[in-house]
This record gives structure tokens, sequence and C-alpha cells, in this order.
């Protein structure tokens, strides 16, 4: 006898199957491509908004009191095929500023720019559009005195010690996001000098994607998650940001880096930093340089291999705060030098044909030399991440007397972005009141009242000339430590939105970028195109990207398109051949072990004796121990214990530079599947799974592996060879300690990785 059926029970089951009809009446496959397939080239013929996927719908319409309107949900979308400002003017340019002059300062009256920016910085609350996810440190900065030829700057005076306050991060993802996934990293630091706060905010990419601050926007909104989804979460390997690079090709330098081991720093502590623009330098007797600042790590440059840094954005997403925290914390302070290149301050203010206006070019350092000027040390942590970490605002109009900005039209653009942007983000302009923002010199601004405000101010005469007040605020002079803007001639012109004609190439420098990279890191940048044009879908967007490449280089072109199982194209620019920087690669030097992490893997039958003496050797050398062990607590006896800081469930190979292994351990008490799937059949009388897997990960990755006693049954074991490159065995620990120093200097054992390119 059937069941009779609930009629409730089955018109639901209707709408249900309605619903998926409605949503996916072909069971495609999720990210299918669009409705209409774009073209390789950039559309020309206006045409209106696509019409969305099958499976999209919008919100019912109703209004802001809950009335249902009924209004069609496409007809409370932006429509139109004309770009328009924000109340429907059509517009005939948006990638250039209004400018007095190609090359010439951007004009205040510029309502187009100021709107598309204004809108833009105002997107986000109440987290940073950009920069989102932090990590800073507060330090000193020592200057040697070297700078005071070019920049009358006082913390630039020798032996000055100027405190700062430095934040790290990643630009594309939010608060919440990852610390290793392949991006730009911030490097911003605040100067809290004795003549008003210098915040020099950079990147560890010295080129931008963009030449003009009105492409802000546009290359932020085209990089962020896609706007229907809000995926993929603090990553470029999508549509969206491919569809963009490969359209506007001045982003061409700065997406190589990006794919270069660069994208993905090992560490906070062993990355560069870069103003990106070219500022100007005022001395005492009022001469001015054109100057380009860099931030050079003391530990080199290093970073992580694919893999590595896949690995940290699951099993510790933190990993770059935690490490820069934690190096802190035990006393491996990291330092990096401050440094400039210097140009003549010309009118053409180019230098061997670059032009120093442009945010997408360098100069090699083989052709203008980085000169140190100070050390920065970072030596404490903060104590509250939202009150200093969060709250903390820099914007590059903090200047002081000595320093001052040129016509880059993306620094200009930024001179007003940053300070509008912490209006919407910390609620007012009294944002330079909060403790972590306030000037270590006297302020008397004639500012009053707003949202936030901490000061109590006396006086009745907030404004100039006053007699009430005695006169006070006076204006200073430049005997007096005043401010004063270098008066640079504008030449005569016209307004106009365009860009000047070396701004123009877009190719010769991403090649030079190639060309000095070595075999290894080149393998590595071809990998890095493979798989992020591989998580594409459409299919236009890989072929224009091809092109691209095709215009850098043609082995780079064609290895990637093998990836890609896609034809080759050639290239429609001629390729120069400009002599290789060695400056840009990260591989070929060796480099203090201060900080480095060195995993110790015993158990309590090892060899405690010498676990004992090379960890505090690796403690004598400024670098970190970690006992590995089965389980955590203590290892020997009562008396003289050996303490575990990892387990074979908690360690993995990401957080190490080299591994030391004393002996053959026993395997955990927890390595089975159902406790530990890292472990997975484990036999009892065999070594640890997740011992040989912390070995193999650790051999693949390239890192130093010394082992003493019984441990090569264990190298054995995970089919690592005794005589492969980069592992060392010897009779003591401290024997094998002495063969892994040279190897950890180079950062990995680089024999390890053949290349092909």
């Amino acid at each position: 006898m059937s069941e009779k059926k609930n009629p409730v029970k089955a018109a639901a089951e209707k709408v249900v199957e309605k619903v998926q009809d409605a949503v996916n009446p072909g069971n495609e496959i999720p990210g299918a491509p669009g409705p209409v397939p774009p073209p390789v080239d950039e559309p020309t013929s206006p045409t209106g908004p696509l019409p969305p996927k099958h499976d999209q719908r919008g919100p019912d319409t109703y209004s802001p009191t809950g009335q249902k309107t009924g209004i069609p949900q496409r007809e409370v979308a932006q429509d139109g095929a004309y770009l328009t400002t924000a109340q429907g003017a059509r517009l005939y340019d948006t990638d250039h500023s209004l400018k007095a002059g190609a090359r010439g300062p951007v004009l205040l009256q510029d309502h187009h720019l100021r709107e598309k920016i204004t809108h833009f910085d105002h997107e986000r609350i109440p987290e940073r559009v950009v920069h989102a996810r932090g990590a800073a440190a507060h330090g000193v900065f020592r200057a040697y005195g070297t700078a005071s030829t070019v920049s009358k700057a006082s913390f630039l005076a020798k032996d000055v010690e100027t405190p700062v306050f430095v934040r790290f991060s990643t630009v594309l993802g939010s608060r919440g996001s990852a610390d290793t996934v392949r991006d730009t990293r911030g490097f911003a630091t605040k100067f809290y000098t004795q003549e008003g706060v210098f915040d020099l905010v950079g990147n560890n990419i010295p080129v931008f994607f963009i030449q003009d601050a009105i492409k802000f926007p546009d290359v932020i909104h085209a990089s962020k998650p896609h706007p229907d989804r809000e995926i993929p979460q603090a990553q470029s390997a999508h549509d969206t940001f491919w569809d963009f690079v490969t359209l506007h090709t001045e982003a061409t330098h700065h997406t190589l880096w990006n794919m270069s081991d660069r994208g993905i720093p090992r560490s906070y502590r062993m990355m560069e930093g870069f103003g990106v623009h070219t500022f100007r330098l005022v001395n005492a007797e009022g001469d001015s340089t054109l100057v380009r600042f860099h931030w050079k790590p003391k530990l080199g440059v290093h970073s992580l291999v694919w893999e590595e840094a896949q690995i940290a954005a699951g099993v510790d997403p933190d990993f770059h705060r935690r490490d820069l925290a934690d190096a802190i914390e035990a006393g491996a302070f990291p330092q990096w030098e401050l440094g400039i290149q210097t140009f003549p301050d010309t009118p053409e203010q180019n230098f061997a044909g670059i032009d120093l206006l442009d945010p997408t070019k360098i100069v090699p350092e083989e052709m203008a030399p980085v000169q140190p000027i100070g050390l920065l040390t970072l030596n404490a942590n903060p104590s509250n991440y939202f009150a200093e970490t969060e709250q903390v605002a820099f914007h590059v109009g903090h200047l002081v007397p000595g320093i001052d900005v040129t016509n880059d039209p993306l620094l200009q653009g930024r001179l007003f972005s940053y300070l509008d942007t912490q209006l919407t983000r910390l609620g007012g302009p009294n944002f330079g009141q909060l403790p972590i923002n306030r000037a270590h010199a006297p302020v008397n601004d004639m500012l009053r009242d707003g949202m936030h405000q901490t000061a109590v101010h006396r006086g009745v005469a907030p404004y100039r000339p006053n007699s009430l007040d005695g006169g006070c605020p006076f204006l200073a002079g430049e005997d007096t430590g005043a401010f004063v803007e270098v008066p640079a001639e504008v030449a005569a012109s016209v307004k106009e939105r365009k860009a000047p004609a070396s701004f123009d190439d877009h190719y010769s420098q991403p090649r030079l970028f190639w060309l000095s990279m070595t075999p290894t890191e080149r393998e590595h940048i071809i990998a890095a195109y493979t798989f992020e044009l591989g998580k594409c879908y459409e299919q236009a967007i890989k072929e224009r990207a091809l092109l691209v490449l095709a215009n850098i280089d043609t082995e780079l072109c064609t290895q990637v398109a093998a990836g890609l199982g896609l034809p080759a194209p050639s290239a429609d620019a001629r390729l120069t051949d400009p002599a290789p920087s060695p400056a840009l690669s990260q591989l070929g030097q060796t480099w203090p072990l201060d900080g480095r992490i060195i995993g110790i893997v015993a158990d309590a039958n090892a060899d405690l004796d010498g676990v004992r003496s090379v960890r505090q050797a690796v403690l004598d050398d400024g670098m970190v121990p970690l006992v590995i062990a089965p389980a955590g607590g203590t290892l020997g006896p009562d008396d003289d214990p050996v303490t575990v800081q990892r387990t074979f469930t908690t360690a993995r190979s990401i957080e190490f530079d080299a591994l030391l292994v004393a002996g053959a351990p026993a395997p955990g008490a927890d390595g089975y599947g159902a406790r530990d799937a890292k472990a997975g059949d484990a036999q009892p009388s065999t070594t640890d799974p997740r011992l040989l897997l912390l070995l193999n990960e650790a051999f693949r990755h390239g890192k130093a592996i010394g082992h003493w006693g019984d441990a090569e049954t264990v190298l054995t074991q995970a089919t690592i060879p005794n005589d492969a490159p980069g592992v060392a065995g010897a009779g003591s620990a401290t024997e094998v300690l002495d063969q892994i120093r040279p190897l950890l200097g180079m950062h990995r054992v680089w024999d390890r990785f053949p290349a092909t390119a």
C-alpha cells in the first residue's frame, strides 16, 4: 500500500525542483565561462552590461521602509553602455588625471579624479580597502649621517636615533586572510622625528601596476575577489585580475615581479622594501636631489617555495605575523638598512633614458648604487593590535623639512587619497590624535573640533592674524625649521589628460627582470604564471596573457603555453637585450644566520647530551632551536630536562630553515589516522609517518638536513639519499651543525632545484 504523500511536503518539493531548474538547468560545472565569451582584444563597440549567469539573482526589490516595489532587478542595477560620472555625465577618458601638461602636477579642479578616488576610498568600513591584513612592530632608526649632504632632515643626521612604527601587510586580502598568499606586501614606516612625523609608505616590489592614480580603483577592483561570489580571497589567480593586467599592459612589470618569488616572501624579516616613487631631497644650502628609497634586510632577501606557501596558508595562516613577533620576542631583532639611489634634479627628470616619474620603472642598482643612510631595528611587539597596528594611519603627505615630493602622477594621487581614506576608516579628521599616530614634536595647528577631538584647546583666536592670543601661533621661516616646498618650475603647458611618451614602454623592463633571474628563479616564474592562468576560466584571457609574455621572452611564453595546453604566439614587439641586473636576483649570495629556526628531532632515547650541546650552539649563533619530539613535555631526567617545543602532530617543515635529527625517534602514541590524518596507516614498529612527511617536505623545499646517531635509517625510510646535496651526517651534533651553517647562509640548498629554463 502506497503511503499518502504529505501535501505540504509535496508542494515544497515542487518549489525546490523549480528553483533547481532555474538555477542550474543544464547541470553545468561550477565556474563555467560567462554567457558571452569575451574577445581577445579589448572591446570597442559600445554595449550595455552583460546579463548575469544562469545561477545568479539579486535580492527582491523593497523600499528602504520595507515596502515591496515590484521593480525588476535589472532596473536597480547600473545600466547604459557608456562610462559616466556618478551624476550621469558621460566621460571621454578615465585613464589620466587632469594635469598642467603631460609632465606637470595634477590639478585640484579635476572633479572626475576627486569623485573616482573619493568614492573608492570610502568603499570599505572599517578595515582598510587595501593592506587590510597587517602586522607591525615598534623600533628605532639610527642614521649614519651619510644623507646629510643631500637632505637637511634632522633625523638623517649622524647617530640621531628616531622611534619608528612599521606595519607590514598584504594588499588584496581581508583582515582574516592568510599571510602567505601570492601578493604584493606593504612596508610602511612611521618616523616620529623631532620635526614632525615622516611616513615612508612603500611596498616590497619597487614598481606598481599603474602610472596614474586615477587607475587605482580599477586595478584594485580587478584584483579583489569577484563581486558576485566574493572569491577567491587574497589572491590574483582569477579572471578579473588577468583580464585587467593583460589589457592594461603598463601593469606587466609589476605582475612579473609578483609572479616571481618576491610574491611569496619567506618572512617580513627577509623582505626588501621600496618607496616606489621618486622623491626630492633638499639640503641645508637649498640644493635638491632626486632619490628613490630602498630597505635592505640584513638577513638577505628570501622567499617561500610555492608548496610551502600553500601549506602555510592552511596550517598556519598567521605564518608571517607569528614569525615577526616570535623573532622579536626571542631577541633576534629584525634589521634593515635604509638606502637611497640619487639622481641629478634636472628639468628632464630622467636618468640614463629612464623616466624617474614613471612608477612602473626601476633604475638598476648597477647603474645607480644604493647608498646606505641608516639602520632600522624592530625591537618591540605592539601591546594591543587594534590600538596600534589597526589604527596606525600612514600618509605620503606626512613630510618633514628636507624631503619633498615630485610630479609622479601616482604619487600625486596618493597625496589626496591617503588623507581622504582616514576620514572614513578612523571616523573623522582627528585620527592624528590617536596615541599611535601622535607626533613627537609640538603641534599647534589651529585645527578645531570634529569627531574624536581629544585635545582641550585654550585661547579664543584659532585664526591668523590675531592679537587676542598674543599673535600665537607664529609662522616659521626656513631658518626656524619650516617646511618649504621646493620652488620647482612648472613649464608652460595646457590642461590635458595625457601621459608623456616615455611612459609608453611596457616591456623592456620586464624583460630586464626576466633576464636577471637565475634558472631556478625562472622556473618558479613559469610555474607561477602557469598556475595563475590555469585558474582562469576564460580562454581569451589566457591567450591574451600569452601575447603579453611573448613580448617579455620567447622561452617564458613557450613554457607557460605548454603548461596551459595552448600554442605559443609570437611577439608583436621587438625583444630588447638589456644587460642583466644581478641585484634583482635573490640567489647567489650568503647572509647572516640571525633568527634562523632550527628543528631538532629527538625522543627520550636519543643522544640528549648532543641535543643540549647543539641547542646551545644554535642559540650562540643567534638562531632559534626548537625541539621536536613524539609528544610534548620534556625529555630526559627531571634534573636536566630538554623541553619539547613541537611534536610530530604540531610540527610542519614550513616553520624550519633546517632540521637536525638525533637518532631514530620512536613513533608517537597518537600516530594513527583517526587521531592525526598525517600519520595514515602507521605501524607501531616503524618510523612515525609524520616524521617522514616532515623530512620529505623539508628535502623537497630545499632545506638543509643534518643527522647523527641512528638517524641515517630514518632518512633511508624517507627515501632521502645520504649523499644528496644539503644532507649532512657526522659523529656528533656540533659537527653536523658545522656542516649546516654555510648552507643556511644561502637560504636553501639550491642544487636540489634543477632548472631547464
